[in-house]
């Protein structure tokens, strides 16, 4: 059945798109096969589910047309004054839309995810406090040895009535005693303790109370708990009633990112965690809520969150998964936030999905980052790989992001912004991107439409729509490669979670993005992991459940038959490890795989029958008989492999022939993709200079082929040997990227030269006078101006194009005394966002990204030439407009609308924002 299921998880999404959501192009091509699921996919509020079926058909043909492959039903809280439209969560009328919404979408070649839920996190009127997220409370008492302990034992908490008592604990020095026998129905304890001063902790199971968070209309309640037995099948079955037992047809059920504040509980807690760790931990209450740094109160609290972990995975993880799967849809989970381990939770579903939250800093010339307009925190990409490494070691497919969320202040997010940001998640292993997001918006509510609280909002409204489908083409021509065969990383990297649990401070541990600095960048696990990246080598990492599924064939480590093997394990300094994973450790040597130690481990984790266990880790320790070599490394053969131990980690991988990829000492950044006789590159320059240069490829293949994702452009690069490797010519200006397609696959396409930009002539400014015609936008129409030279459209001393968003288009015509030069590049200079340019009446692309330049050789023509550049600015100076004149846009239940500081929002004193196209703007002809 288990092998079934694997089938099935895979080939579901084929089985999908050959049934109507169909292959976008089929001829020989350099490029993958491109689908609806290789193009960038959007998160889709539903506000107070007031849709219609005229206005989702109309929606979603906007989307498709933009670029997007599908999208995810998000319902969430409404707008006031339109709750005669609002249609209950999950009722019939809403069933009858969700159906009609996957049917449409079919026919424009788009798929449909559905979040399991409303707001978040999963939660809702089918749950009564006994299925509610749970918490527990403890309260002590003091008696004297001889006296006698007589009173009820009643939970003080005013919100916790009807909490229920688990267990009573007396304490004195090393003495523990329960004294739950000796508690009444009444909770009544009648006791007279031993000679001494003693402690009493009683236990209550008791509830978080939280409430859905920006639940829609039929969604509100209790939260779930994650970590009962019990309570998911009560949530699904109003799903079950709702759907009558049949697919919705919806491609996967989502779930957000763990937001169930302080459930660190559930009624079932003592019994499972006696049946996982093996002893009681009500004779450990007060370790449990101690905060002292001791060994036993931190092994008891790693004890109790890895049985939260364990409760989290079997109870909701696997059981919604399996529900999931009952449609015919897969399951795509945030796992991020989870006071769990987080690669066993990611790697329990189909589609794991991380997210990115905030902006990075990228020293990318020109590229605009205002640090009033960002939140101070930097998305990090040994983060996203927490979710692609379980993807890629267990096979999946598809690896999905939450992509811009907050990247800047509302309005002020450029579609430059957004290329770097999403190319990180491209170089952690992301292939399948959700914009953050897109709120259906009826016709008739007046600009800027109705908006979700947090950006981006990519919304038909704002100003860089016309232009969006740039940045869509491009991830979907990235996607196209990433999504192609499986990753090719060469390292698995143990992750330590037992030393991160270790820890006596707090109780449970959730493992949140906004917390890294505290559980992850400390460690030498990420010491480990950003040195090997930064120095050349691909890594993915894996846990102690992962790990245990291993085996190794032909010298390397499989853990599943649709994952890449790999060559080394790595093993960074390390303070706790399981028994179980040190055997299998020995046991994947004994197989013929190559591990390496940066450091033994010291000992095991937990409290559960310690003495036991480290009897059994010194035995397997002693059973390596390291042998030191040259003085920097220890060896210690075993079986058919062999385990090293050193602090330099990067020399033992050299000695074992593995090496790094030598362009990263350029700063560039990679990953690389494996498609059977096929290897991919993609390579990104995020420096702040230009690459022009003959780069060595381990994997450099029998033919090689570049393919630009920016264009679409492809063709066979300059080769060359060096060291027994192919180098290939890689011309990259800040910002930009490129494909590289290498091994016997790529030389069945064809032969035509990749052309480079070789010497550069002189370049030609177009300057002088210009036609600048605003065309769409508001809240007013400047008036159309001829201009002696380019700026901002805000310095014209014009009141209307100071609040004027939208789009304008600066024409000129200039003379081409002759068209001689292999290639022409025009340079668009300081572009405020986006522009598309026109040459001769024919399409030269849209320029949305740094740098602002493309190739227009083939739309020139010798004399009298025409440029027309439509030019997109931000949303920023109508919102600002309208906030100064207290005009009304804003209005909504539950948070309303916030700015990046989650403050009241309001845009009356911002500074104007430069718009329009700045320049210079210029031509540089190339010779060969």
């Amino acid at each position: 059945m288990k092998t079934v299921i694997r089938i099935f998880r895979r080939l579901l999404p084929v089985i999908l798109f050959i049934n109507g959501i169909g292959m976008i192009n089929a001829q020989p091509t350099p490029w993958p096969l491109r689908t609806s699921e290789t193009k960038p996919w959007i998160r889709w509020w539903w506000m107070g589910n007031a849709v219609d079926e005229k206005e989702l058909a109309s929606s979603l043909k906007m989307l498709g047309d933009a670029g997007f492959g599908g999208v995810e039903i998000a319902p969430i809280y409404g707008a006031k004054g339109y709750e005669s439209r609002y249609v209950d969560f999950l009722s019939p009328r809403w069933t009858n839309l969700l159906r009609y919404t996957v049917n449409t979408a079919k026919a424009n070649n788009m798929g449909v995810d559905l979040t399991t839920g409303t707001g978040w996190p999963f939660g809702g009127p089918q749950l009564t406090l006994k299925e509610a997220a749970a918490r527990f409370f403890v309260q002590q008492y003091e008696v004297k040895g001889g006296t006698r302990f007589s009173r009820q034992i009643k939970i003080q908490e005013s919100k916790q009535q009807g909490a229920v008592l688990q267990a009573v604990t007396a304490y004195s020095g090393y003495q523990r005693i329960s004294l739950m026998s000796k508690v009444d129905a009444s909770g009544n304890l009648q006791w007279t303790p031993p000679r001494g001063n003693w402690q009493l902790y009683a236990l209550f199971s008791g509830w978080t109370r939280q409430q859905v968070k920006r639940a829609a209309p039929g969604g509100e309640g209790y939260t779930l708990d994650h970590l009962s037995g019990t309570a998911l099948p009560v949530y699904l079955h109003r799903f079950d009633t709702a759907f009558g037992h049949k697919t919705p047809g919806v491609r996967a059920f989502y779930n957000d990112s763990y937001e169930v504040y302080n459930a660190d509980w559930t009624p079932a807690f003592f019994s499972a965690f006696l049946r996982e760790r093996g002893y009681d931990l009500r004779y450990y209450l007060r370790e449990l809520i101690s905060e002292d740094s001791t060994d036993l109160v931190a092994r008891i609290k790693s004890d109790y969150r890895e049985t939260m972990s364990a409760l989290l995975m079997d109870n909701f993880t696997h059981p919604w998964t399996t529900w999931s799967h009952g449609y015919g849809s897969l399951s795509r989970n945030q796992a991020h936030g989870s006071p769990g381990n987080l690669l066993d939770l990611y790697a329990a579903v189909d589609i794991p999905e991380c997210e990115t939250f905030g902006s990075t800093y990228f020293p990318i010339p020109g590229l605009r980052r205002d640090s009033g307009d960002i939140r101070n925190v930097d998305p990090d990409p040994v983060m996203l790989k927490f979710a692609s490494s379980a993807g890629h070691v267990g096979g999946h497919p598809l690896v999905s992001c939450e992509t811009f969320t907050w990247l800047t202040e509302h309005f002020k997010t450029s579609l430059s912004q957004c290329k770097p940001e999403v190319e990180q998640a491209f170089l952690a292993g992301v292939n399948h991107v959700f914009y953050h997001g897109n709120t259906f918006s009826p016709a008739d509510v007046s600009w800027p439409g109705w908006l979700f609280y947090a950006s981006v909002n990519f919304v038909p409204a704002n100003s860089c729509w016309p232009h969006l489908k740039g940045l869509n083409n491009y991830i979907e021509r990235v996607q196209s490669v990433l999504q192609a065969g499986t990753a090719n990383n060469e390292l698995l990297i143990y992750w330590p979670v037992y030393d991160v649990w270790y820890n006596a401070r707090g109780r449970d541990m959730a493992l949140k993005v906004h917390s890294i600095d505290e559980w992850l960048h400390p460690t030498p696990f990420y010491k480990q992991v950003t040195a090997l990246q930064q120095t050349g080598y691909s890594v993915d990492f894996i846990s102690d459940r992962l790990l245990s599924k291993a085996a190794v064939g032909n010298g390397r480590i499989v853990i599943s038959r649709t994952a890449a093997p790999y060559k080394i394990l790595v093993i960074p300094k390390v303070t706790f490890m399981p028994v179980q994973t040190l055997h299998q450790i020995i046991a994947l040597a004994e197989q013929g795989g190559t591990v390496i130690f940066e450091a033994l481990p010291q000992d095991v984790p937990g409290f559960g029958k310690l003495q036991e266990h480290r009897k059994e880790f010194k035995r397997l320790l002693s059973t390596l008989s390291f042998k030191p070599v040259n003085g920097k490394w220890q060896i210690a053969e075993k079986g058919k492999g062999k385990l090293l131990l050193t602090a330099d980690i990067q020399e033992a991988l050299r000695q074992e022939g593995i090496e790094r990829e030598k362009l990263t000492d350029d700063g560039l950044k990679f990953i690389r993709r494996k498609d059977k006789d096929t290897t991919w590159y993609y390579i990104v320059n995020h420096t702040a200079r230009k690459i022009d240069r003959f780069l060595p490829l381990n994997d450099g293949g029998v033919a090689t082929w570049l393919l630009d994702p920016m264009t679409g452009r492809t063709g066979v690069p300059a080769v060359k040997e060096e060291n027994g490797k192919k180098a290939v010519r890689i011309q990259l200006a800040s910002g930009e990227s490129i494909l590289v397609r290498t091994g016997a696959g790529a030389g069945n396409i064809g032969n035509n030269a990749w052309n480079y930009l070789n010497t550069a002539e002189s370049p030609v400014t177009l300057s002088g006078n210009w036609q600048l015609t605003f065309t769409a936008g508001g809240p007013y129409k400047p008036a159309d101006r001829i201009l002696d030279g380019l700026v901002s459209w805000t310095a014209l001393s014009d009141t209307a194009a100071d609040s004027y968003s939208g789009s304008a288009v600066y024409t000129k015509t200039f003379t081409l005394p002759e068209k001689s030069a292999a290639e022409y590049i025009l340079d668009l200079g300081e572009v405020h966002e986006s522009a598309r340019v026109t040459i001769n009446g024919q399409d030269a692309g849209i320029y949305w990204a740094i740098p602002f330049t493309g190739r227009i050789g083939a739309y020139l023509k010798q004399g009298v030439n025409e440029i027309r550049i439509e030019v997109a600015n931000l949303m920023a100076n109508r919102i600002r407009y309208m906030d100064q004149h207290g005009m009304s846009w804003r209005n909504y239940h539950e948070i309303n609308f916030v700015n990046i500081n989650y403050k009241p929002f309001d845009a009356g004193g911002w500074a104007l924002q430069p718009s329009g196209l700045v320049g210079p703007v210029t031509i540089t002809p190339y010779g060969q």
